[in-house]
């Protein structure tokens, strides 16, 4: 009977939900996360108004309904992120790589995106027309201009 309790109680601790893993995460965060390996980490519902992830790794990371707004995230490595509903009013994305991103339904009013790549993102259309009205530059890293890999016309 005691080896049975014991078996519960571990499997539950082995099934955590996906808001509680995104919170415990939350707990590493800082303001300053500049230039840090952050692959495949999850951000979910994270209040990240204003942080610095400026040259982080990000590749493979979920934001998904996350607030990124005013963050820094320039020269930050997004490729292959999820960020579903997430906020990105106002950051900084100038020289991002955020190739095979899933974007839907998230918002860039305002982000400066010179030198941006978004080549094979998936974004809203609205985001699209609104990104491309402003779109300029050419990735460093990637040598692909914002305008190119949004698809603009």
């Amino acid at each position: 009977m005691g080896s049975s309790l014991l078996v519960g109680v571990g499997s539950a601790a082995a099934i955590t939900a996906p808001e509680l893993r995104g919170q415990r995460a939350l707990q590493d965060l800082q303001p300053d996360m500049h230039g840090r390996d952050l692959r495949q980490q999850e951000f979910l519902k994270a209040s990240m108004s204003g942080y610095d992830l400026s040259g982080s790794d990000l590749r493979g990371a979920v934001f998904n309904s996350s607030d990124l707004t005013n963050s820094n995230l320039s020269a930050a490595d997004l490729e292959d992120v999820v960020a579903f509903a997430t906020r990105f009013d106002g950051a900084d994305l100038s020289g991002a790589v955020l190739r095979n991103a899933m974007l839907m339904q998230s918002r860039f009013t305002g982000a400066r995106i010179d030198g941006a790549d978004f080549s094979d993102a998936v974004l809203d259309l609205s985001q699209v027309k609104a990104l491309c009205s402003r779109a300029d530059g050419v990735n460093p890293s990637t040598g692909v201009s914002t305008v190119e890999s949004l698809g603009c016309r």
